[in-house]
């Protein structure tokens, strides 16, 4: 007799997140929201995918990850495959199920979500799976598939982009050094997203496991000061650039600079600190911190939403998130604004700052309705202000939260001849993605502007697969052809 189908249950069976910690006491701690699935549970709800033969999931997926494969092993019960086959496409299953807006990518495009069925909970499965896998000591240190560690890479920036590459080259033989300024690695996995949504030892662990397979880390290392990019270039046959994107974008209006108007990455690095039991004296000062007090943050992103979610957990009178456009057009994840509702943010819907009141210290937020207006080049409204709609807000906090731009890494970096982009990304060809340096490649954020984790973990793996090729290359220039491995 044939066993039992273990998939395409989603008529019989309902959808079903891991449970949530009720607002009241989540809003207490930075712990991460929601509960683990049972192992049982996790099998029930990944025996939902219906398997279908063109998976819109994997292919709205930037990873492209093998979704449909993994949940019938799931639901099977074959737990360390799954694990095998996430990790196969992926350096990051467990994070990028915890952080990535799923509601937009994978369970966005699920055919049994399109059917009316609700979507298979893939974001909440991939997260079970690696957890299991790092518990049940299935994720290994890196084995290199053959000794290259005769010729050397560095790279800039310990973000998703960089730590990826790093992973690969190493798993490929090279000797691997990552210079990063922050005093941990990981980038804004570690100091701009709260732990409510990414405890930190779940970066830290990966961190680990990489310094584990010898690659070697360079913490607070500042190219431009420490070395110059050329030095770094004599140093290493190949550099990678995978610094992200740190500068704010500020808001212009009439006291803007006001104390108590800060940026958004200020405010999250120092809360993060804190959370590391670091001494951080604007926090201690209450500069940067929001308890006791009338909190706006301006934006719509999610970097709004964990600046808004962090103010009510230090404590904040009232927290309201000013955004221009209105719910169905914000850019961030609309969990992530349904988590903000239920924890007591008040979003103002179509409005935007005209100026702050207060000099040595901010009183108040001046500002004006909204209204959507015609559609420009990419189909989306513009938002337009709406004469004689004036409203003020008390505020002793406001957080500027509206994005962030490339910083000038020729000047910082000592390397005029780097070649930019009219909005300050680095500029390379997107066949190798070189710069305009030879020998030195750019991936992530620093090259496509702000984006989401699963895309700086993809432009990480492309790029080692080009730095690969061109150091093969490069090794076959400098020695007799035959004594080089294709």
């Amino acid at each position: 007799m044939a066993a039992e189908n273990p998939m395409l249950k989603f008529v019989g069976t309902g959808q079903a997140y891991p449970e949530k910690r009720a607002p009241e006491v989540r809003a207490e701690d930075f712990a991460e929201i929601t509960k683990a699935y049972l192992a049982a549970k996790a099998e029930e709800q990944a025996g939902r995918c219906s398997q279908c033969g063109v998976p819109y999931c994997s292919t709205h997926c930037p990873l492209h990850n093998h979704i449909p494969d993994w949940l019938r092993l799931t639901a099977e019960g074959r737990l360390r495959e799954a694990y095998e086959l996430s990790a196969a496409t992926s350096t990051m299953p467990e994070i990028c199920g915890r952080i990535c807006p799923q509601d937009r990518l994978c369970e966005g495009n699920c055919v049994i979500e399109f059917s009316g069925h609700g979507a298979v909970t893939i974001g909440s499965i991939e997260k079970f799976i690696t957890d299991t896998a790092w518990k049940e000591g299935w994720v290994e240190p890196i084995t290199p598939v053959r000794d290259r560690s005769g010729q050397s890479v560095g790279i800039i920036g310990a973000g998703p982009a960089g730590l990826t590459a790093a992973e690969y080259l190493r798993g490929h033989g090279y000797e691997v050094h990552v210079y990063d300024r922050h005093d941990r690695a990981g980038g804004l996995l570690v100091y701009g997203i709260p732990g409510f949504k990414l405890e930190k030892e779940v970066v830290t662990r990966r961190f680990e496991r990489l310094r584990d397979s010898g690659i070697r880390f360079h913490l607070s290392f500042e190219v431009g000061k420490d070395a110059t990019l050329a030095d770094l270039r004599k140093k290493h046959d190949a550099l990678l650039i995978a610094t992200g994107v740190y500068k704010a974008r500020a808001i212009k209006a009439p006291g803007v600079g006001a104390g108590g108007v800060v940026k958004a990455l200020d405010y999250l690095i120092a809360s993060n600190r804190v959370g590391f039991g670091d001494a951080v004296p604007d926090f201690e000062t209450g500069a940067l911190n929001a308890k006791g007090k009338n909190v706006v943050v301006v934006g719509g992103g999610d970097t709004a939403m964990d600046c808004v979610r962090t103010a009510i957990r230090q404590g904040a009178k009232s927290v309201k998130c000013l955004y221009r456009r209105d719910r169905a057009n914000m850019p961030g994840s609309q969990r992530e604004v349904a988590n903000a509702e239920e924890e007591g943010v008040e979003f103002v819907w179509l409005s935007a700052p005209d100026a702050f009141d207060g000099d040595a210290k901010v009183s108040g937020v001046r500002a004006s309705r909204m209204r959507l207006g015609a559609p420009d080049a990419s189909g989306r409204r513009a938002p337009e202000a709406d004469p004689g709609t004036e409203f003020r807000l008390d505020a002793d906090l406001v957080i500027q939260a509206l994005g962030f731009d490339p910083e000038d890494l020729p000047q910082m970096f000592g390397a005029p001849e780097l070649s930019v982009t009219r909005w300050g990304t680095l500029r390379v060809d997107h066949k190798t993605m070189q710069t305009s340096l030879p020998g030195v490649f750019a991936a992530g954020d620093i090259v496509r502007g702000a984006s989401l984790v699963v895309w700086g973990v993809r432009d990480g793996r492309d790029v080692s697969e080009r730095m690969h090729a061109w150091l093969k290359d490069k090794a076959k220039a400098a020695k007799p052809a035959e004594t080089v491995a294709a």
